[in-house]
């Protein structure tokens, strides 16, 4: 009799967890981490232009130390529009996900990822075990 409790307990137990999974990626959540993805898409966007103005309204001219200056702000927009390139990059590819129904799971482990961590990055491709396991992998290959 203790044995079929416990099956049973173990089934019911199944269904609950296969249940909340499917729970995790709703609709709702999907349409809120769009909105989010566009949101910082266009905030990004407006911070490359921003900088690109800034560095368009700086002197040509100015002595030496007026040019190492400006040279120094522009190698800092080059990099800061490298940094934007690459999240925008993970923005577009999300917002693809999203369109082919791959949104909200592990690219690693092929599980839901957690709401918590989408709602934070919805931009994430990764859920916790996932990178976890991914940074595991490369610190073993990067000790060569």
């Amino acid at each position: 009799m203790a044995k079929s409790t416990q099956t049973k307990n173990g089934a019911v137990s199944a269904v609950k967890t296969a249940e909340k999974t499917a729970q995790r990626i709703t609709e709702k959540l999907v349409s809120e981490c769009r909105e989010k993805l566009l949101k910082t898409k266009m905030d990004l966007l407006n911070r490359v232009k921003e900088a690109r103005e800034k560095l368009d309204l700086g002197e040509k001219g100015g002595d030496e130390a007026d040019q190492t200056m400006r040279l120094l702000a522009e190698q800092e927009m080059l990099n800061l529009n490298d940094r934007l390139r690459s999240q925008l990059f993970e923005i577009e590819s999300a917002l693809g996900r999203i369109e082919s129904g791959a949104f909200g799971y592990c690219e690693e482990t092929e599980e839901p990822i957690e709401v918590e961590r989408l709602r934070a990055i919805p931009w994430t491709r990764l859920s916790i075990e996932g990178a976890e396991l991914r940074e595991s992998v490369n610190r073993r290959y990067a000790r060569g």
